[in-house]
């Protein structure tokens, strides 16, 4: 397998941020309830890691944590903005 690489830990805490945003099916079929706080702190974390690793990365590791970043952040408005009651309701497969 390897070593773990910085790219490992990123997508790891992304991964955390989509489950908590409800992106991620569960084992069961179901998407599960969004966790707004647990999301915007892993989005924060993602946010923090790229401020202080700017200039240190790869083409790729600034890549894929740039455009994680953007698409976490943009679920995460587009879940504040949602009426209530309407998230996670048959809406759009992300």
């Amino acid at each position: 397998m390897g070593a773990p690489r910085f790219l490992d830990l990123v997508q790891s805490i992304q991964l955390g941020a989509m489950v908590s945003l409800g992106m991620v099916q569960g084992p069961d079929g179901k998407q599960p309830p969004a966790n707004l706080p647990a999301a915007k702190d892993a989005i924060d974390i993602l946010g923090i890691l790229q401020e202080k690793t700017k200039g240190n990365l790869t083409k790729e590791e600034e890549e894929v944590l740039r455009e994680g970043l953007y698409h976490l952040r943009m679920g995460y408005v587009a879940l504040l903005s949602a009426p209530p009651g309407g998230a996670n309701k048959g809406g759009s497969k992300r």
